[in-house]
């Protein structure tokens, strides 16, 4: 079962926060089809949150027909965003736990790793558009 976690200083509604960490986890293969979510109980007890702010990002979700509601029993993956990439994640994952190791040892903090990595995945992916 995914458990969520919110990132305060994101800049990224709560909501939408959890919307994009199921969509990882069904990109990734860690939530299949029947996988059911968490309950709005439980996500709002682990997180401190408001219940409609689970129920928005659920309702986001069914709009995408990623899950379903079973009233009474819980929310439902309804389908998977993963595909075939799926069996190279393994290799990119030690690739890349290998380039923050590298990135750690050159000083760079957190905030840094994550600044370089977007700025140069977004770099990368205007220049694939041009």
């Amino acid at each position: 079962m995914i458990e969520f976690h919110l990132d305060p200083g994101s800049g990224v509604s709560p909501y939408m926060q959890l919307v994009r960490q199921v969509r990882q986890a069904l990109r990734l293969g860690l939530l299949r089809e029947g996988d059911r979510l968490p309950t709005v109980k439980e996500v709002v007890a682990q997180l401190a949150i408001n219940p409609n702010t689970v129920l928005k990002a659920y309702r986001e979700l069914e709009h995408e027909g990623l899950v379903a509601p079973r009233p009474g029993v819980g929310t439902f993956v309804t389908r998977t965003l993963a595909d075939a990439s799926l069996a190279a994640h393994g290799e990119l994952r030690k690739d890349l736990r290998k380039w923050l190791a590298k990135a750690r040892l050159a000083g760079l903090d957190d905030e840094s790793i994550e600044a370089l990595f977007m700025t140069t995945f977004r770099t990368a992916a205007q220049e694939d558009i041009a």
